[in-house]
Parts: C-alpha cells; structure tokens; sequence
C-alpha cells in the first residue's frame, strides 16, 4: 500500500532512472575475446559506505568489497559450511581462546604486496589501537560485536576488550588470541568488516583520520575513492564514480584461485527496484538483488533466471530508550508490539515462504524458541496498555530509510506506510522521519537518534548468537537500554563452550530478549535475486554471499 503521492513520485523516479541507463553504458556488456566476458553490471539497491569493510556493517558495502577483500575462514559457495579461505586450515586450543590459522602459500595483494602471518596480525593490530572516531560504534560495528573494545577504550560505553593479540609464528602461521572463548568465534573470522588487507594499504590508512560523532561522521578519503584500498581477491576495485552512483572492479589476474570469468565487474547503484527491473528487461544491467514478490513471475515467464535464496534473515522495529523515555516503559513497548498487524506486512509486502517473527532469530537457525511471549495484533488492547503507562498521548519520531532495498525489507516506504497507520490506529502520533540509507539512516540508527527504527539482519554465519548476540550482549546505543536479565542470559550463551548445551542456551535466551521487549521482531523473507538470459549466476547464497567472480556470459 502506498499514498498516492509517494506512488506518482516513485514511478517518475522509476522512469528518470532507466532513461539515464538506457543512453548510459549498454555498450559495455557482453562478450569480447573468449577469454571471459567483457563487463559484468549488477544493479545494486543502494550506494556502499565505504570501500574499506572494516568500517561498514551494511550488506550494500559487503557485496561490493567482498569481491576484492578475502578473510582467514570463507563460506562454502552457496551454503553457510565455514571453509579456508586466505588460511587453508584452522584450530584452536581446548579453552577456545587461542587460534592458529595456516595461511596460503604464494598470495598476492593487489598492490603486490604478499600474504604474511606478519601482515595478517597488522591487520587486527590495526583494527585494535582505533581511537577517536574510529571506536564509534557506527565505524567499528563489527570490530565491537566480534572482539569487544580497543588497547584503551575512550567511553565508558566501549565494550571490554577481548581481542589479546596476535603472533606471527612463522611466515605462514598466524595465531590470534581472545582472553575469554566466544560464540563469535571461528564464524567471526569470516566476517568481511576483518578481511585483510595489504600492509602496504593499512600504512597509508594511519595518516588518515575518520572525524565526528553521531550522525554527522566523516569517513577517511581513502575509503571514499579508488586507489589505496588493496585485497587479495578476484577482483580489485579501480573506480567509485559518485557522480554516477557507481564502483566498477577489474580482474585480478594474479589471483590465487581461480579467475574471475568477467574482466570488469560494475556495481550500478538503482534505488527504485521497478527501475532496477525494467533495466534488466531492457538489457542494461546483467542481474540485480532483492526482486519485488510480484516480480518473480513476470521474470521467468520472459526468460531471466530468478533464484530464490532460503530464509535467513529478520527484520524487526527497533526502540531507542535514550531517544524517547517512554520507550523505557515495558507496557508501551508491549503496546507498539500489539498495535502493529505483522501478518498483513508479510502478506502485503514479502515474496511467498515470508514468515511472520516471533523473535529476533529466523527458525532456521539452532537456538529459535517455540516457548517465546507473543504479541498478537490487537488495537484495543494496545490502547490500554498505553492507557495503562499514562501514555495516551504518545508521539514518536519513526525513521525509515529511503532509496535503497534490503533482503529484509522490499519496500522500506511501503512497510514503514503500512506500520505508522497501525500505529495512529492505536492512538500513537508518528512524525516520519525518512533518511537516505548509506550513512545517514545507518548513522542515525546506530547511534540511537531515533525513537522507532526499521532495521534487520541477514546473518554472518550460522549461529544465533550471530543475531541476537549482535545486539543484545550488553548496553548498545542502538536500543538504549540496560537490562541485567538480558545480558547474563546473553553472557551465559557465548561462554558455553558445548555446542549443544550452548543452543539450549541461546532458546532461554530469545525466551528473556523477547519478554524483555527491545523492539518487535516483525518477518523473515527469502529474497529472490535476478540474471539476465545470457548469464551464467553465481551459486546463490542464503548469506547474500554471492561470489561474482564465478559470473561468466553464456
């Protein structure tokens, strides 16, 4: 359901966006030489925050920088298996907090520099001694999550480090050590916010400084344009016309793997998806992500090829207690919770095998409860429980990100339409507050400046912990809360060293987040991603993973 309003301008803005494709670089597709295709373009849903993963946390930026940046552990293709990726084995000791990583021999840097233990641990030496602006939570999202604060912490909000150090054993084994073991741990070391870069890079990465706080942050230049930035991946990233909303990659030919099966690979930023649709019909972009359900049908039926991913994701409201104190009142959360008709979101607005949440972990991951607090939809009992925290006057600032698409949420617009009238039918005043996605909503959201928020996840790896750990460990200044029963129930899960006691763990913990009420968890969807007839896809993964290095033309 959209107002008209937002309807007339989204169809302009559809149009204005394939004509501009339509005259722009059609010419660069297809095939050359037999050596591989020429270009690759994949219509992206929105611009990435940075070509350096290490300060990014949004799927936008990963898919970008995945294709040029490996970490230690990598994803079987197509699945959530953890495999060698730059270290062709790994272990750790009993205790869990000592790993040994055993790297590839004769890997390259894009800038020619060659993978050494010594470069790996300069990279997590690098990411540890973050200060200033670096140790916000909206640059170093991953950093925190997975290996906790810094060699000194500069706010008191900055969780505990539990990164140690790391040692370069010989020039092909490096061993990274945690002073407590972790449920993020192997899975976080595939994380691309900690894939590794060329020592070479990270020197020219010190003498620049990432500046301001909140939602006003000013990423280092080197991360806004091409030409420091140095992986060892398939691809390496030559250009990011802003200009033109677009990041073009060409193939590494010193690759250690297998060879890209595309020369050059372009990331075209196309906000709207009907735009993103009519460019693949009319052949100016070879694939795009996160097709609208009504879509996938149309497509098949003239011929594209439109794998649907399997669920792996949730998509939640989330509550900032710092932002509004009458979100601290546990009777006018439940009452945001009762208020907002989560079946018709999914019926409405996600692809068929949309699942309605009943806590923030998809049913596919070890660790989902059947025993959870449920909040069915109910006006009437909302508006008494509002009545109920003297709240019947509520107001609210609801941020809702524009121009961009994620797996999660199809149509941000649409569901944010569909929430705010169950809202105002509760009796709830909503001022919308709609932000571009990359960095403003990212910024804003992860720095708690919003009362309501729409977010979600698609998971890292295959553990709940990944989830609900990510969020709920201790105090975060996305939710604004603190809350003891939360966070032991948290703390007692990441530390259980059993893997089968550890998922027993993780159930009593969704049990606790959930009565606890942080926000709503809303859906779970599979996303459906699009090729063009004459494309071989890559494997398609539940992760959004994709590799585009196994793209070729037919």
């Amino acid at each position: 359901m959209r107002i008209t309003s937002s309807r007339v301008v989204q169809t302009i803005a559809a149009a204005l966006a394939v004509g501009v494709i339509a005259t722009g670089c059609a010419s660069e597709r297809g095939k050359d030489d037999g050596e591989g295709g020429d270009t690759f373009v994949f219509g992206a849903a929105g611009d990435p925050a940075s070509l350096d993963p290490a300060l990014a946390s949004d799927g936008e930026t990963f898919r970008v920088t995945r294709q040029a940046f490996e970490a230690l552990i990598e994803h079987e293709p197509g699945g959530t298996k953890l495999v060698g990726g730059l270290a062709e084995s790994w272990d750790s000791d009993k205790t869990g907090t000592k790993w040994t990583f055993n790297l590839r021999k004769g890997v390259k840097f894009h800038d020619g520099e060659k993978l050494t233990a010594e470069a790996v641990c300069k990279n997590y030496d690098h990411w540890f001694n973050w200060t200033g602006t670096y140790q916000n939570s909206a640059v170093s999202y991953y950093w925190q999550t997975i290996f906790g604060g810094f060699a000194k912490n500069e706010s008191k909000d900055a969780p505990k480090a539990n990164y140690k150090g790391c040692t370069a054993k010989d020039e092909l084994t490096a061993v990274i050590e945690v002073h407590e073991p972790s449920a993020n741990l192997p899975g976080g070391f595939s994380l691309q916010a900690v894939a590794i870069h060329s020592p070479k890079a990270i020197d020219a990465y010190k003498k620049q400084e990432a500046t301001g706080e909140d939602d006003a942050i000013t990423y280092p230049k080197y991360s806004q344009e091409a030409g420091t930035v140095a992986g060892t991946g398939p691809f390496r990233i030559v250009d990011w016309d802003k200009g033109n909303n677009e990041v073009t990659l060409e193939r590494f030919d010193d690759y250690w793997g297998e060879k890209a099966g595309v020369k050059k690979l372009v990331f075209r930023t196309i906000a709207e998806e009907s735009a993103r649709r009519q460019a693949l019909q009319a052949g100016n972009i070879d694939g795009y992500d996160l097709v609208a359900p009504a879509d996938v049908k149309t497509l098949e039926k003239e011929g594209f090829q439109v794998p649907v991913r399997d669920v792996f994701n949730i998509f939640y409201m989330g509550f900032s207690q710092e932002a509004n104190k009458a979100l601290k009142k546990k009777e006018v959360r439940q009452a945001i919770a009762h208020a907002i008709d989560r079946e018709n979101v999914v019926k409405t607005q996600l692809p068929e095998g949309g699942k309605v949440a009943t806590q923030f972990v998809p049913d596919t991951v070890d660790g989902y409860s059947d025993k959870v607090t449920t909040y069915p939809f109910d006006t009437d009992k909302a508006k008494d429980l509002l009545k109920k925290a003297g709240e019947e006057k509520l107001a609210v600032d609801f941020c809702y990100p524009t121009e961009v698409t994620r797996p999660y949420m199809p149509a941000p617009v649409d569901m944010f339409e569909l929430m705010k009238a169950d809202l105002e039918k509760a009796g709830i005043k909503v001022n919308p507050k709609p932000m571009k996605w990359a960095p403003t909503y990212l910024d804003a959201t992860e720095n708690g400046t919003c009362d309501l928020h729409l977010l979600g996840w698609t998971g890292d790896f295959n553990d709940a912990y990944n989830f609900i750990g990510t969020w709920f460990a201790g105090y975060d200044k996305q939710w604004g809360f603190r809350d003891d029963k939360v966070f032991d129930a948290m703390k007692a899960a990441e530390s259980e060293p059993d893997v089968a006691k550890r998922v027993e763990l993780y159930k009593k913990a969704n049990e606790v987040v959930v009565d606890y009420l942080p926000g709503v968890p809303i859906s779970s969807s599979p996303p459906s991603i699009a090729f063009a007839k004459d494309v071989n896809p890559p494997k398609v993964s539940p992760l959004t993973q994709e590799n585009f290095a196994e793209v070729s033309f037919k």
